[in-house]
């Protein structure tokens, strides 16, 4: 059972997104989501993975989301976020890059669509979770996590460890005083017990795969 709601549960205000979001052009998976997405598109074509559904479960502001859209072009889509204010400067129409994607967006959280709205979804080939687990308890990472690999067949996924979050401070005095923080060793451990780490930033799920049927074979960058 989930308990304790994290700190990003019903998304952010207004406020926190002009405090910590000023300046895009600096952030990791906003100033350079092209490059993030090419290379999410060379990774699957060089092992022949084809992608024609994607899902963002937590899209923000919409960059990272659009970039991927407009590489794979799929022709369905779903985008997930909670933050009221981020939800409604999402244009639909402006995030697909053509018109046949069968895109639908919902404001709401990681969590709540877990729990209410992933039953009603078939699986999609890309998930994108960026910059989101930091935002959830342990309870919720453990509860979302199984939900998660039944619903992706890969996953393109990061989060700042404790270390990362203290870089931020230390290095760009950028102080995400929301962010839960935890080591690498409790992620990789829960993670691990549902997906795959298969690339950089890229899990692939235990639920659809395994060693004996994924397109990933170079066994020794599995683990």
């Amino acid at each position: 059972m989930v308990r304790k709601k994290g700190p990003g549960a019903n998304g952010f205000s207004k406020d926190y997104w002009d405090e910590y979001y000023s300046e895009p052009e600096e952030m990791d998976g906003m100033a350079n989501a092209k490059e993030h997405a090419r290379y999410i598109k060379s990774l699957m074509d060089l092992e022949m993975v084809d992608i024609s559904t994607v899902a963002d479960f937590g899209f923000g502001m919409g960059v990272m989301f659009k970039a991927v859209l407009k590489e794979f072009k799929p022709y369905r889509a779903l985008g997930i976020e909670p933050s009221t204010h981020a939800f409604n400067l999402a244009d639909s129409k402006k995030l697909k890059s053509v018109p046949s994607t069968n895109l639908k967006l919902i404001n709401t959280d990681l969590v709540s669509w877990c729990k209410e709205e992933a039953k009603k979804e078939k699986w999609f080939d890309l998930g994108i979770c960026t910059s989101v687990f930091q935002y959830l308890t342990d309870d919720e990472i453990e509860f979302v996590l199984p939900v998660l690999a039944r619903s992706v067949k890969f996953l393109y996924f990061s989060v700042p460890t404790d270390r990362e979050l203290r870089n931020q401070v230390e290095e760009m005095e950028f102080h995400d005083k929301l962010a839960i923080r935890r080591g690498r060793t409790k992620y990789l451990k829960m993670i691990g017990k549902h997906f795959t780490v298969v690339g950089n930033r890229l899990l692939e799920s235990k639920f659809h795969f395994d060693e004996s049927d994924s397109p990933f074979t170079d066994y020794l960058f599995r683990f």
